[in-house]
């Protein structure tokens, strides 16, 4: 899908064009190799870096062609199984007064520019609108991990309850979301230093605080979502231990019934020989005693074995 869209000076509203026309935004979601071709001859920038962008495994980068500028960033994205994971989000600042983003999915991180509900936007100001873009993408960050972490907190509540194979999983399946985060963000703020740093792209005045800014956010969201990836192998590692613990505990009272169950057993088993004992085969109370014995000793045996914590 390929939309066009445009602010005029002096609006708030951003509107969205037929037609590709100076200063406008080009916003490319999921495109196919024709339609990239087709943008980049219009855009007249080099085809290479929007065939670049179709491959879900794009690294964050900046990369130069032909005049026009190509800077990759992951970004936070909800898949069918309601799960974070991230994609790369692609801009192209073309010297000819173009601004493309292309990705393989559709991002929210644009949807408040769709919508108009960026302060200060302008699709002519090209660098504004990329140092807000990265701003928008970090503040997605901080707002997963919010969600994130409510995550946790519920599944940790639920685990105090019982501890299911499920929940275990399921945290699990949160801290390798934190992990990709972490290694996304890092590679992110790279990005930030690099525009920050290296003048890759002409900064006007504010310019420069609005990329400090978007650099601490990023920086904000990496320690957080390393904090959270801390608590999260701490509550997983404890409920392991709870859980190993309590088989451990299991099996030593089964094993403690074992030998107390055994007693009885071995006793019986003995006095079943055929081996005369003498008076006390012969005595017609002589079941009764053994089984008042067996009983006796088998409880003097749980009860020492309950003395050393062993059942």
């Amino acid at each position: 899908m390929i939309k066009f869209y445009k602010t005029n000076p002096g609006e708030k509203e951003v509107r969205e064009i037929p037609e590709i026309k100076s200063g406008c935004w080009i916003d490319m979601i999921a495109p196919s190799k024709e339609e990239a071709r087709e943008i980049a001859k219009l855009a007249k920038v080099d085809s290479d870096l929007l065939l670049k962008m179709l491959d879900e495994n794009e690294t964050p980068r900046i990369e130069k062609s032909g005049g026009a500028t190509l800077i990759v960033v992951d970004t936070p994205y909800i898949n069918s199984q309601h799960e974070y994971i991230t994609y790369p989000l692609g801009i192209i600042v073309a010297k000819n007064n173009y601004l493309i983003t292309i990705s393989p999915r559709r991002s929210t991180i644009l949807n408040d520019f769709r919508k108009g509900m960026i302060a200060n936007f302008s699709t002519a100001k090209k660098t504004r609108f990329l140092i807000q873009i990265l701003n928008n993408t970090a503040a997605e960050y901080l707002r997963a991990l919010n969600e994130l972490y409510k995550d946790i907190e519920l599944k940790e509540d639920t685990l105090q309850k019982s501890q299911k194979n499920e929940d275990l999983i399921d945290l699990l399946n949160i801290e390798k979301t934190l992990v990709y985060f972490i290694t996304s963000l890092k590679e992110n703020g790279l990005v930030l230093e690099k525009l920050n740093k290296a003048n890759i792209l002409p900064l006007y005045e504010g310019d420069a605080d609005m990329l400090e800014d978007a650099s601490i956010e990023n920086n904000q969201a990496i320690d957080m979502a390393v904090i959270y990836r801390d608590i999260l192998s701490s509550i997983t590692n404890t409920y392991s231990n709870i859980i190993s613990n309590n088989l451990n505990n299991i099996m030593k009272f089964l094993a403690g019934i074992t030998i107390v169950l055994s007693i009885p057993t071995i006793i019986s088993s003995f006095m079943g020989m055929n081996v005369p004992f003498g008076d006390l085969g012969n005595n017609p109370m002589s079941a009764i005693n053994l089984l008042v014995a067996s009983l006796l000793l088998s409880i003097g045996v749980a009860i020492l074995l309950k003395k050393r914590n062993l059942l």
